[in-house]
């Protein structure tokens, strides 16, 4: 078979293959929303699948963990080790819901065995909706590029209005601090790329308790908030006014009905 050949042959199986595609992508995303449907308050932990269970970056992760399942918050991490491991473990151990969003990746990724929640992703654009949607707060420890690209990610959806605003806690100030450095400097001093409030969006502390005392007192206003919205809205609803600014009134009284009804009546 020559280049063209092939060429053709690509070019006729490629849409048969592209649509099969859209259906297991819409099948993700439907299994991803029944599973994390049922989580109700989860905080996304970040950072690196390098880190061992002697460094301390371990240890920082494994209380967080700990720490945010004993006030009620479900651990959703990437299901891997290091970092990801870590958050489940102090989870797990503590009697919480630990959460493992998985991902099938060319070299083979090892779960770890603090899940009590697990689901198996082939697309990241999958997993990465489920880490935002069923959130309430992101943590990110030291890592590498997946951890920037969720980092900048949550950045870019809080600074465009695209989600609500919710807490970004950055763990590790000797890590974070020079690339939060570089931004003030190259993102906002020197080039205006980005604006001063912009670095307010984020946190960061070498503090666990701190860092969750924020993510529960941000869960609360945002709870209390939502309550008061809903309550205005039933209270919308039962408005003595109507939409064009008119009184509702009462609804008319509705006389029994009639062997025959008034259009039987004009027919006759």
């Amino acid at each position: 078979m020559n280049s063209k050949q092939r060429k053709d042959q690509v070019a006729y199986l490629g849409p048969i293959e592209e649509t099969w595609r859209v259906f297991r992508i819409m099948s993700e995303f439907v299994e991803g929303f029944e599973l994390m449907s049922r989580c109700e308050a989860g905080v996304s932990v970040f950072g690196s699948a390098r880190v061992t269970a002697d460094q301390r970056y371990y240890w920082m992760a494994e209380a967080m963990g700990r720490e945010l399942a004993l006030r009620g918050f479900a651990v959703i991490t990437g299901g891997g080790s290091g970092i990801m491991e870590a958050a489940n473990k102090g989870a797990y151990e503590a009697g919480g819901t630990s959460i493992g969003l998985n991902i099938y990746l060319p070299q083979e990724q090892a779960a770890n065995p603090y899940q009590n929640v697990s689901m198996d992703f082939r697309y990241f654009f999958c997993r990465k909706v489920m880490f935002v949607k069923y959130a309430v707060a992101f943590v990110c420890f030291p890592g590498g590029f997946g951890t920037m690209d969720e980092f900048f990610e949550a950045m870019t959806l809080i600074q465009t209005a695209k989600t609500p605003r919710f807490p970004v806690l950055l763990m590790g100030s000797q890590f974070w601090n020079p690339l939060v450095d570089w931004m003030r400097k190259f993102q906002l001093t020197d080039n205006g790329f980005i604006s001063p409030e912009d670095l307010d969006l984020f946190i960061v502390t070498d503090d666990i308790a701190q860092a969750v005392n924020v993510i529960e007192e941000n869960h609360r206003h945002e709870v209390s908030r939502a309550r008061e919205e809903a309550e205005a809205a039933r209270s919308a609803a039962m408005s003595p006014f109507t939409a064009e600014g008119t009184r509702t009134g009462q609804k008319p009284v509705t006389p029994s009905p009639r062997r025959r009804s008034g259009f039987e009546d004009l027919k006759r």
